[in-house]
Parts: C-alpha cells; sequence; structure tokens
C-alpha cells in the first residue's frame, strides 16, 4: 500500500501549491499526463483509423468502464461513459420524457448542470431547502433529482434515505461525492458523475449509472446506442448502460481516466474526511461554515472581505480555492492528498 508521500508525489501541482480545488477539476496526476501524451504521439505517427485503432479504443473503454463500475459498486452493465455530469442528467431526462403534467423536487442548492436540464424537460419543478426534500415530495412528484453532497454548501442531501423512504425514482448529481467518500450508486436509480473532478481524470470524462438499463428509453443515441440498424435509422439497442455512451471519447483520454483511477489509495476516504474534519475546524474558529461536521470533501466558509479579492490573493501566495459566484462564499476542497502543511498555509493566507 502506497504512503501518503508517495501518493501526494504523484501530483507535481502540490510541489508549488497548495491546491484545494478539486470541486471544480482534480489535480492532475503525472501518470495521467504521461499516458495522454504517449497515446496521442501514437495518434500522431499511426493515425486514428483502422482495426487495431479501434479494437485497442474500445477495449481501453471497457477497461475504464469496468474500474469505474468498482468504484462504485455496481456491475460494467450499469454503467455509461459520458462526458459530464450534466450529461448525465440530460441523457436520464430526455429519457424519461417528462411533461408539465410531471413533477419533480429538486434542491434550492444545486448545480446548473442539473437544474438546467430540469427546466428543460418540461417538469413542473419543485424546489425545496437541503434538509427539506422529503417533505416537498407529493403524490405527484414523479423523480426527486438531487445532488449527493451539495457543490455549495458540503453537505450530504442522504440521497439513498431519500429513495427508501419515498419509493420514487432518484437522480443524483454525483459530482462533489464520486471518489470523495464510498458511494453505492446501485442503491438509486441514476447516478451521474465527472471524472475530471475529484476522480482526477482528464476533461470532458464522465459516468452515468444506470440501475436497470432496460427501464430507460434510448432518447439521445450516439453511434454506441445500437448493435445494429437499419438505413431508416431503426436499431438493436446495445445490451446494458453502454446504450447510452454519449459518444466517441479519445485513447488518449481513455489512457489518462485509466490512470488516474489507479492512483487513488484504499485509504483515500479516510484521508479526505481527516482533513475536511481539520479544515473545518480551522475555519470555524474565525468564519461562519456552512458546511456541518462529518461531510465530504468540501467545506465552504463565509468570509469577512470581498471573496474575489480574498482568493486571488491566496492564489497569489499558492493557495487556490474557490470562490461561489454571487453567493459570498469561498469554497475549499479537501481531497486525499491535502497535507496539514496545504491548511496551514490556507490559514495563514486568511490572516
Amino acid at each position: 500500500m502506497p504512503s501518503f508521500e508517495e501518493v501526494r508525489a504523484a501530483f507535481p501541482v502540490l510541489e508549488q501549491y497548495a491546491y484545494l480545488n478539486a470541486g471544480t477539476n482534480g489535480p492532475l496526476p503525472r501518470v495521467t499526463a504521461e499516458a495522454m501524451i504517449a497515446e496521442q504521439l501514437v495518434d500522431v505517427a499511426q493515425g486514428r483509423g483502422g482495426e487495431p485503432y479501434f479494437s485497442r479504443a474500445l477495449g481501453m473503454r471497457s477497461e475504464v468502464r469496468a474500474k469505474l463500475a468498482a468504484l462504485f459498486g455496481v456491475e460494467p452493465t450499469q454503467v455509461a461513459l459520458t462526458r459530464s455530469t450534466t450529461d448525465g442528467c440530460n441523457i436520464v431526462l430526455a429519457g424519461l420524457d417528462l411533461g408539465p403534467d410531471d413533477e419533480v423536487v429538486t434542491s434550492d442548492v444545486e448545480h446548473f448542470g442539473l437544474i438546467g436540464p430540469l427546466h428543460a424537460s418540461g417538469a413542473r419543478i419543485v424546489t425545496a431547502p437541503e434538509d427539506g426534500i422529503l417533505e416537498a415530495v407529493t403524490d405527484r412528484t414523479r423523480l426527486v433529482a438531487i445532488s449527493h453532497i451539495s457543490w455549495v454548501t458540503g453537505n450530504a442531501l442522504d440521497p439513498a434515505q431519500v429513495k427508501d423512504e419515498t419509493g420514487l425514482p432518484i437522480l443524483v448529481d454525483g459530482a462533489q461525492s464520486a471518489g470523495v467518500i464510498p458511494v453505492e450508486a446501485g442503491g438509486v436509480d441514476y447516478y451521474a458523475v465527472s471524472c475530471q473532478k475529484w476522480l482526477c481524470g482528464p476533461d470532458v470524462t464522465g459516468a452515468l449509472v444506470v440501475a436497470r438499463p432496460d427501464e430507460l428509453p434510448v432518447a439521445l443515441p450516439s453511434y454506441f446506442a445500437q448493435a445494429e440498424h437499419q438505413p431508416d435509422g431503426s436499431y438493436v439497442a446495445r445490451d446494458g448502460a453502454e446504450r447510452f455512451d454519449s459518444g466517441w471519447i479519445g485513447t488518449p483520454s481513455l489512457a489518462g481516466l485509466s490512470k488516474a483511477l489507479d492512483v487513488a489509495p484504499e485509504w483515500r476516504f479516510e484521508r479526505v474526511a481527516e482533513m475536511a474534519a481539520k479544515c473545518r475546524t480551522a475555519l470555524a474558529e474565525r468564519f461562519e461554515v456552512l458546511t456541518k461536521p462529518d461531510q465530504a470533501g468540501l467545506v465552504t466558509f463565509r468570509p469577512t472581505s470581498d471573496p474575489t479579492k480574498l482568493v486571488e490573493k491566496l492564489r497569489a501566495e499558492g493557495v487556490i480555492v474557490r470562490e461561489l459566484p454571487g453567493r459570498n462564499l469561498i469554497r475549499v476542497s479537501c481531497g486525499y492528498w491535502t497535507s496539514e502543511s496545504d491548511l496551514e498555509r490556507l490559514v495563514t493566507g486568511l490572516a
């Protein structure tokens, strides 16, 4: 099992910065960049066509799908490869074919990557406080669509409990939970994630877990939706969630994501919890902290000065965090790579 020092050394950015912004984009591991460059050079030298190229690319898709399935506690046949969390949300909502007579309950702290597709669905959207989801559900509710971890507050919305108590279909935005806390995605109906955040993968990579793929219609078919098709576009759907794959992913991205998924150590979740707890305690001594105790990797606080200028000041001092625009909030992302020294640099920069 690798030590903390060995794992931390995998991320070159940490040599210069206290990188506390995985909620936006995770630090890129060296092996991920090297794998991407190597595959890009193969493409340059050998081209991107022919049977060997496509066979290798399809094999890489299967490899990444299997690794993601293992991470989320599901079968590979339940995992679709997408480009983002938003991609996954759009795929599900298009398939559900909602209309104005359908009610969807969501929270008032959701990312546009979820609420944008919800609005576009044409359904009647009911918003509730993050701790009031169950109370907002009525006999008209057809779907509950919420984050596992709020991108704003860092608090868990407990979709598994919502599923247990309502029995309704649940669509989960897992952008701030995948790779941060243990995820049993098969416990809900649809679980969408972004792989460039806490999973530290390349840009424009994601996944969608569909618990029962045969029950969701394909409304946004890519080439991977079909096993065979006719000239009029009618087709036989592929088995499993592969039918929801949102399109081609280049071999450099596949190679990079596969390597990134191998970097995370077995102790990652315990380390995230430990660092987030220390961060919250330190910030709570001086600021209003919105994140409750014992949550995930995000810690959100309200600064006493202009957040935009404060984030710029911190970056100049080698500390990278994120302002949440229009909310007067700053968000800190604590990963398994985060050190006590990183947190000390943050606290010092806020002084």
